[in-house]
């Protein structure tokens, strides 16, 4: 499969995944309250979800599993799509290489922008596709040096991360978005996170939760930081 470096956690994910979005969270609400900022990193790399379905995720689609995530996580930064319709995002590839071209400057560069990101699209309505979104994200972000990133992005040089990521994927090493791989070989897909599906009449399948177990990010962060 793939080497897990000591005292990281991989995150495969789409940022425009609801379910990542929560997974994240949690985890930098985790490490914070755990005091483990200096112990653990995340690397994020990603599952694209419109190359696996070949098609933009849809707008409905997600709408539909929006009310359910806000719910598990309210703090993460939520709200109904408030754009014009027209500027949602038709690609997430660009705001994910950017998240790759980030670790240029170091893992904590590439949260930063990945979080910043997350918050902008789901939080803010912002089409995180576009060049000058991005870059306006990163300037916010205070351990992202915005020449140097915009530079990677413009050499196109993370582009390949990119679509190394997703092969490696496509091998079924990886479940889905969100999943998290850990050095002592744990591996768990939408950590915590128990759900039943029911089509609705519009076409779209409805999330319920069944059982959520946020407690289980406390572990995973102690098992990356070596602490039990």
């Amino acid at each position: 499969m793939f080497d897990v470096a000591p005292g990281t956690i991989v995150v495969y994910s789409d940022i425009g995944c609801p379910w990542a979005h929560v997974a994240v969270w949690r985890l930098h609400d985790a490490r914070r309250r755990l005091a483990l900022d200096a112990a653990v990193s995340f690397d994020h790399r990603v599952f694209p979800l419109e190359l696996f379905n070949s098609q933009p995720t849809p707008k409905d689609e997600l709408s539909v599993e929006l009310d359910a995530c806000a719910s598990l996580a309210p703090r993460a930064g939520w709200q109904a799509w408030s754009a014009p319709e027209w500027t949602w995002p038709a690609t997430m590839l660009p705001a994910m290489e950017a998240v790759q071209a980030a670790k240029e400057q170091g893992l904590s560069a590439s949260e930063q922008l990945d979080r910043g990101l997350r918050r902008a699209f789901w939080g803010e309505s912002r089409c995180v596709s576009l060049r000058h979104v991005i870059l306006e994200v990163a300037a916010a972000c205070d351990g992202v040096e915005l020449e140097a990133l915009a530079a990677a992005i413009d050499s196109g040089r993370a582009r390949h991360a990119v679509f190394e990521q997703y092969e490696l994927a496509k091998t079924d090493a990886v479940d889905g978005s969100p999943h998290l791989f850990l050095a002592d070989g744990t591996n768990l897909q939408n950590p915590g996170i128990e759900a039943t599906w029911e089509e609705g009449g519009d076409g779209f399948w409805r999330p319920t939760i069944v059982h959520d177990d946020p407690t289980i990010y406390d572990d995973l962060l102690r098992r990356a930081a070596h602490r039990g």
